[in-house]
């Protein structure tokens, strides 16, 4: 497969190691403008303004924002051309307001701003949560703990199951979406985004080997099961525990694409992104990750299956069909991303980085589905 530069890995794409750091030149925001509209709508904001970046994400802008002591997250959208029903501010404010109610690893939303001459975008504010995100390589606090990759491993399956046994009616979500004909609409809707960047790909032959996956995904379409809420970009890296503890899940970040469908569409994105240390990382069945994450003992990827099996009675046959659409969803998006870099839309260096796993993941796809 393709190699990246001044990467561990083929496949492993290098991410920044801190949790903050100063705000990337060009995503910077009318600082003055976000403060006095926070300090208008929410209460307690009594102390000096001042603002870092969570650097590790590779789309929505998420900032820390602190007024003295009190520390707030602050999202918008990428800044550039958006994909329709991408990005979506609202909805993650929607679900972020409500869903703690029923699922405690989500943070409380706090407030929503539909006018975009304030940050040039809509976004939304909540809580923020004091903890640790396991990134390439077990956190210190963890270290002493036997076994603890498997733990942790266990831990966010756990929490991906506890999240799909909730009632959307519970939480005033029952709403959120339309779950007949969700797969469906999904299939069809992700076909619509990747031809839309089909143009940036790096040759026609990528091209077709990306289109050939969306033709067998297209054919062979799984009937749902269940319907729940689904987080729609879950993965480990999207979870944060708290310091000391790889058993539980404290917290489940970016909810804009949030919705309520079949929740075995969550399962497979979680194979997608899963380090399978049973796999050769050089293989021609490419995973993306971030280095360091192999090492990490994580369980293999047969063993979640058994895991969220073990507290389901739902058939995991197709379970290959969901994980290629994982995977393909994968491949869109790292398109999206590096459109937008050529497009000249952000200049995050990593954003250049992105097509190139274009192609080793299409065939990963491929792998995974039948002729």
């Amino acid at each position: 497969m393709t190699d990246l530069a001044a990467r561990p890995r083929a496949g492993e794409v290098e991410e920044p190691r801190v949790e903050v750091a100063p705000v990337r030149p060009g995503e910077e925001l009318d600082w003055a403008a976000l403060e006095a509209y926070l300090r208008t709508h929410l209460d307690d904001l009594d102390g000096e303004f001042s603002v870092l970046q969570f650097p590790r994400g590779s789309a929505n802008l998420t900032y820390r924002v602190a007024f003295g002591d009190r520390l707030l997250v602050v999202r918008r959208p990428p800044f550039g051309k958006i994909a329709r029903g991408a990005h979506d501010m609202a909805r993650e404010h929607r679900v972020l307001s409500r869903l703690y109610r029923a699922y405690d690893r989500a943070p409380r939303a706090l407030l929503h701003c539909a006018d975009t001459s304030v940050v040039g975008a809509e976004f939304f504010a909540s809580e923020y949560r004091e903890g640790v995100v396991v990134w390439d390589e077990i956190p210190e606090s963890m270290a002493q703990h036997p076994d603890a990759g498997r733990r942790i491993g266990f831990a966010v399956v756990d929490a991906l199951a506890e999240l799909h046994a909730v009632d959307p009616a519970s939480c005033d979500l029952a709403d959120l979406g339309r779950p007949e004909g969700y797969l469906e609409r999904q299939v069809a809707g992700w076909s619509s985004r990747w031809e839309a960047v089909a143009e940036y790909a790096s040759d026609r032959e990528v091209a077709e080997l990306v289109e050939e996956v969306g033709r067998r995904i297209r054919a062979d379409v799984p009937g749902s099961q269940r319907a729940g809420i689904v987080h729609n970009d879950y993965k480990v890296d999207n979870c944060q525990f708290p310091h000391g503890d790889p058993d539980r899940v404290k917290s489940v970040f970016d909810w804009d694409m949030a919705t309520t469908g079949d929740v075995l569409v969550d399962l497979g994105t979680l194979l997608n992104y899963w380090p399978d240390r049973t796999v050769d990382p050089d293989s021609d069945a490419a995973f993306i990750v971030v280095p360091g994450m192999h090492a990490l003992d994580l369980p293999s990827r047969a063993e979640i299956v058994e895991r969220y099996t073990a507290g389901s009675d739902l058939d995991l046959s197709r379970i290959d069909w969901y994980e290629a659409f994982g995977c393909w969803k994968t491949v869109v998006i790292l398109q999206q991303l590096y459109a937008r870099f050529v497009r000249g839309e952000t200049t995050d260096p990593r954003m250049g980085q992105r097509g190139e796993l274009v192609a080793p993941l299409a065939r990963r796809a491929l792998g995974l589905l039948p002729a």
